[in-house]
C-alpha cells in the first residue's frame, strides 16, 4: 500500500468512526469495565472460567492482550482509567516517590507511599495541582457528559477511576473501606456515600462496609456484587439515563498472593487450589452481574469490556550473588532473598548509608546479621539482619538528602536519583545490577546517558508528560516457568516484598505477567470475533468512549489506540512484530585481557506496533525472561541504522 493510500484509508476510518460517535451520542449504550485483578490471559478456559470463556466466544476474543509495565495495579489502573500510558500518567508503580511526604488515613506518612490507598491518592492530587495524573479519565468525561457513573470494587484502583469525585455525589464509588474510620485518628478511609445510595443500601438489607478480604475472596466480592446487583444498577435504571461503570474484582489477585499451597516452594504455586478457586470466585461474580443485567432489562444495551490488570507468577526468593540474601532475617528463611534486597545489595555495594523512608528514616544496618568473611556478628547471632517496613530506601550519607531511592515494587523495583553525586553513581549502579543473577532487565533513563546491558526508558513508553518524579532506573526481576507444558500457566520470579517463595507476586516483564486477559461483548461489538492483532488496557478508554461518544482529550502523547477492528463494520489492522538488540555488556574476562569474555548479558525487547501505537511482550536480558525470544532480533542500537529495514512482519 503506498503512502498514499494509507492516509486515504485512514481517513475513511476516522470518517467511519465519527459516524459512529455522532450515532452513539444521540442514544448511547450502557458500558460496564470488569476488571479481574491479576487474572492471567492463560487461565481462561471452559473450566476454570466458564463465564469468561463465554463472553469471550460471544463477542471479540483478545488472545493478544497486554498489560502496561510495569505490570502491577495502580500503574494499569491509570492506563484503564485514561488511556494514556505510564510516561503520562506518571503511576509508574503500586509504590512510588512523590517528592513530598504523602499520608495514610492512620496518620503515619512517607515519601514513598503505597498509592492504593484513598487518602494517599489524595494528597497526590493536591500536591499535583488536583490531578496527578494529569489526563482526563473516561468515567469523568462520562460524568461531563451526563452519564450515571460508578466504580465498585478493590481499594485504589477504584478511587483512581474518577479520583477527582471524592464527594460520592457525582460518581458513586464503594471499595472495601467504605464507610471505615480510622480508629487511631478518626479519619474516614472510604469515600462518602451519597444519600440516594445510603438509603438504597438499607432497604436491600446491605449494610454500608464490607468485610475484610479471604482467600478465595468470597465474602468481600459478594458484598461488592450484591451492591452493583441490587443497588447501584437498579438505580441508574431508576434514573433513565446511559450509564458507565466499572466493577475491579480484588480476586484472583488477593488469594493468589496471599495463598499457601506450596509455602517456599514454587510448584504449584499460584496454581493451586486454593487460587483456583479465586479464579472462579471472580467469575461467577461477573455471571451474577450478567444475570442482573438481565433481570432488570438492562443486558441488551449494556456493553461488557472484561480485562486484568496484569497477570501473574509464583515468587522465587533465590539468588547466589546478593550479600542480602546471605544475612539472617526474623521474617525470612535462611538464604532467601528479604524484603528490600536491592536497597540493600545497592547500599552494599556503594558503601553508602541505607535508611527506611516508611520509619522516618531510621537507618538500616546493611551488615549485621550477614554471613560474610570478616563479620563476627552472624546469621544466629541474636543481631539479626534488618531491612525496610515496607522493602523501599534511602541511599545516601542523610535520610534527609539521600542520593537515590529505591521503590520496592513486586517483580520490579525504581530507582530515583535525587542528587547530582546519585547521577554521577550511574556506571556503578548499573554494573552493580548487572552483576546479580536475580535481575532480569535494567531500564535507564535516556537523560542519564547509553550503558551497555540496559534498554533506554524511553522505549517502553516510560517517558513522556508526567507531573509525578520519573524513576531514573526500573530494574525488572529474572522470570522464568517452572516446568509444566504451558510456560505462561506456571511462570515464576524473582520478586521484592514481604511475601514468601511460593506466594503469588507481578510486576515484572516477562510474558506471563504481560499477558492479561480482555474480552468484549454487546451490542457495539461484533459477535463471535477473534482479534488477532495487539491490544493493551491503553486502549480500552478510547475505544469506549468512541462507543459512548464522548470526548477524551489527552494532554500527553503516549496513549492507546481505538481497537475499531473490534466494533462493527471494523477492518482488521496489520501489526508488525520486532526484536530489538541493545549494546550487550561484557561480564568478567578470560586469563588474558584480550581474551574473549566469560559472559554476555544481552538486552532485548520485543514488542508489537499498530499504526503508532507500541505493544510490549517481554523485555530484559536473554535468558533471564519468559517469553523473550530473540531469535530473528534485529539491532536496534542508536548508533545503528539497520532496525527499520529488518521490521518482521
Amino acid at each position: 500500500m503506498t503512502r498514499s493510500s494509507k492516509i486515504f484509508a485512514s481517513a475513511l476510518l476516522s470518517l467511519s468512526l465519527l459516524h459512529v460517535a455522532q450515532a452513539r451520542e444521540s442514544n448511547p449504550n450502557n458500558v460496564i469495565i470488569f476488571v479481574a485483578d491479576g487474572l492471567r490471559g492463560a487461565m481462561v478456559d471452559a473450566q476454570n472460567a466458564p463465564t469468561m470463556h463465554a463472553l469471550r466466544n460471544e463477542g471479540v476474543a483478545f488472545p493478544n492482550s497486554h498489560s502496561i509495565f510495569p505490570t502491577v495495579t495502580t500503574a494499569n489502573a491509570s492506563a484503564i482509567a485514561t488511556g494514556h500510558y505510564l510516561g503520562d500518567t506518571g503511576d509508574f508503580q503500586n509504590t512510588l516517590y512523590t517528592g513530598f511526604a504523602a499520608t495514610y488515613a492512620n496518620g503515619e506518612s512517607s515519601v514513598t507511599p503505597f498509592v492504593e490507598e484513598n487518602n494517599v491518592l489524595g494528597d497526590l492530587d493536591k500536591h499535583f495541582d488536583g490531578d496527578y495524573l494529569d489526563e482526563i479519565t473516561l468515567l469523568a468525561s462520562a460524568r461531563a457528559h451526563g452519564f450515571s457513573t460508578a466504580a465498585i470494587g478493590k481499594l485504589g484502583p477504584t478511587l483512581i477511576m474518577d479520583h477527582t469525585a471524592r464527594s460520592g455525589e457525582q460518581t458513586i464509588l464503594i471499595d472495601d473501606k467504605s464507610g471505615l474510620v480510622n480508629e487511631k485518628t478518626g479519619t474516614a478511609e472510604g469515600i462518602p456515600l451519597n444519600q440516594e445510595i445510603q438509603r438504597a443500601l438499607q432497604a436491600a438489607g446491605l449494610g454500608q462496609t464490607p468485610p475484610a478480604a479471604d482467600k478465595p475472596n468470597v465474602a468481600q466480592q459478594q458484598y461488592l456484587v450484591d451492591v452493583t446487583s441490587r443497588v447501584v444498577l437498579p438505580t441508574f435504571k431508576q434514573r433513565g439515563k446511559p450509564f458507565v461503570m466499572v466493577f475491579w474484582a480484588r480476586d484472583p489477585d488477593v488469594t493468589q498472593h496471599n495463598q499457601l499451597d506450596s509455602r517456599y516452594g514454587v510448584a504449584p504455586g499460584i496454581n493451586g487450589s486454593t487460587s483456583l478457586a479465586a479464579i472462579r470466585n471472580t467469575d461467577d461474580g461477573l455471571q451474577q452481574l450478567r444475570a442482573a443485567l438481565k433481570a432488570q432489562g438492562l443486558d441488551r444495551n449494556t456493553n461488557i469490556f472484561v480485562t486484568s490488570d496484569h497477570g501473574f507468577s509464583t515468587i522465587s526468593k533465590q539468588s547466589e550473588t546478593s550479600h542480602a540474601a546471605k544475612c539472617g532475617y526474623d521474617d525470612t528463611p535462611g538464604s532467601h532473598l528479604p524484603s528490600g534486597f536491592l536497597a540493600l545489595d545497592l547500599a552494599n555495594a556503594l558503601d553508602l548509608p541505607l535508611f527506611d523512608p516508611d520509619a522516618y528514616g531510621a537507618a538500616i544496618d546493611t551488615q549485621a546479621g550477614c554471613d560474610i568473611p570478616g563479620n563476627s556478628a552472624k546469621p544466629a547471632d541474636k543481631f539479626k539482619a534488618k531491612h525496610g517496613k515496607h522493602g523501599n530506601g534511602l541511599i545516601g550519607r542523610s535520610a534527609d538528602h539521600p542520593d537515590m531511592i529505591v521503590t520496592a515494587g513486586g517483580g520490579s523495583d525504581l530507582i530515583y536519583l535525587t542528587s547530582a553525586a546519585g547521577k554521577l553513581l550511574v556506571p556503578i549502579i548499573v554494573n552493580s545490577l548487572l552483576a546479580q543473577d536475580y535481575v532480569g532487565g535494567v531500564f535507564v533513563d535516556d537523560g542519564l546517558g547509553s550503558f551497555p546491558g540496559t534498554i533506554p526508558l524511553n522505549a517502553i513508553n516510560l517517558i513522556g508528560s508526567a507531573r509525578t518524579p520519573r524513576p531514573s532506573i526500573v530494574v525488572s526481576f529474572r522470570s522464568f516457568s517452572t516446568g509444566c507444558a504451558e510456560p505462561l500457566r506456571c511462570g515464576a520470579e524473582v520478586a521484592d516484598g514481604g511475601l514468601q517463595q511460593g506466594q503469588g507476586q507481578h510486576g515484572s516483564f516477562s510474558r506471563s505477567d504481560t499477558f492479561n486477559f480482555m474480552a468484549a461483548v454487546g451490542p457495539d461489538f461484533k459477535r463471535n470475533f477473534v482479534d488477532v492483532a495487539p491490544t493493551s488496557n491503553a486502549d480500552i478508554a478510547p475505544t469506549l468512549a468512541t462507543i459512548l461518544g464522548i470526548p477524551l482529550e489527552a494532554k500527553g502523547k503516549l496513549v492507546g489506540r481505538i481497537i475499531s477492528e473490534a466494533l462493527p463494520g471494523g477492518k482488521n489492522v496489520t501489526a508488525t512484530t520486532t526484536t530489538c538488540l541493545y549494546p550487550p555488556a561484557n561480564l568478567g574476562h578470560g586469563a588474558q585481557q584480550n581474551e574473549p569474555p566469560l559472559f554476555k548479558l544481552q538486552p532485548a525487547l520485543t514488542s508489537q506496533t499498530v499504526g503508532t501505537t507500541n505493544y510490549f511482550d517481554a523485555a530484559g536480558l536473554s535468558g533471564r525472561v519468559l517469553g523473550l525470544n530473540t531469535s530473528g532480533a534485529v539491532s536496534c542500537d542508536p548508533a545503528a541504522n539497520s532496525s527499520k529495514e529488518n521490521v518482521r512482519k
